[in-house]
């Protein structure tokens, strides 16, 4: 019989860890292993650190549901979401970069025409960004689906409010015959992530910023193509050098123009002044 020692007890679980049928997930489980042991020893691990953690743990599956899932975020604020962003998105550097999802991505936004307005009347100046949907030569990719989110004028998303039940500034618009698109929201505003949860708790303890700068979220899962997830953010923002999820590139801030009431890109007319923004995304093919 072969005690169980500080010296030995990690190369007994990798053992044990191997054995499963899937080399993949050994694979997985057997590194996984080695380095919380690692970091285990190295900080030399305290038994009541360790249900700190656990505790920790539990409160963030907890406070996650359908809407929010602070999982994601803890991901997110640890640099690990973009990391692994990084490391499996290595796109052609003609190809709109790729980020993090973020925890506040939902299915079953309404769809939308050209130039439709995914605001549904909430405060804040008019935003009309457009541009091309184009594969990595310039042809323009017709049909292309943009499923759009973002916070609200108080930095929040529906989840965040007790009183709303319903999803608000998220659309799906489609890319015209010429691969155009364009929508009609309200210039986002930066916002802090949840501070009313445990990821929250956590980096109030810390100088860390819990702001992220204004941006607007883009999905685009078009056949064909590499999937693209990513944000775009306002040029001159506050935060876009500390964002706490690590997300902001510099391909992708864009400048808002101010316009006088007057015609607007999507062939209609504004009575009171908005901004305009354009972008053009860059996807690249599969295989």
């Amino acid at each position: 019989m072969q005690l169980v020692t500080e010296d030995n007890i990690t190369d007994l679980a990798v053992q044990r860890w191997a054995t499963a049928e899937d080399p993949r997930l050994a694979e997985l489980m057997t590194a996984l292993v080695r380095h919380l042991h690692d970091f285990a020893r190295e900080v030399r691990l305290t038994e009541a650190e360790w249900m700190a953690a656990i505790q920790w743990l539990n409160r963030t599956g907890q406070i996650s549901n359908e809407k929010r899932e602070e999982f994601i975020l803890t991901s997110d604020v640890l640099g690990l979401s973009m990391l692994v962003v990084q490391m499996n998105h290595a796109l052609d550097p003609r190809a709109t970069p790729a980020t993090v999802l973020g925890p506040f991505h939902i299915e079953g936004s309404p769809q939308l025409g050209y130039g439709e307005d995914m605001s549904q009347g909430l405060p804040g100046t008019p935003l009309y960004l457009h541009g091309v949907v184009t594969d990595l030569d310039g042809t323009p990719v017709p049909g292309a689906v943009l499923d759009i989110w973002q916070a609200d004028n108080e930095g929040l998303y529906e989840s965040q409010h007790a009183d709303v039940d319903e999803a608000r500034l998220r659309a799906k618009y489609t890319s015209r015959e010429d691969g155009t698109y364009c929508l009609r929201t309200v210039a986002p505003l930066g916002y802090t992530i949840p501070m009313d949860g445990p990821v929250g708790e956590l980096i109030s303890r810390t100088e860390i910023s819990h702001f992220r700068p204004a941006h607007v979220h883009f999905l685009l899962n078009v056949p064909g193509y590499e999937p693209l997830i990513t944000h775009l953010f306002q040029e001159g923002a506050d935060y876009l050098d500390s964002d706490v999820v690590f997300g902001v590139k510099a391909e992708l801030v864009v400048r808002y123009d101010q316009r006088e009431p007057g015609p607007t890109p999507d062939g209609g007319s504004s009575d009171v002044p908005w901004f305009e923004a354009r972008y053009d995304f860059v996807l690249q093919p599969q295989g």
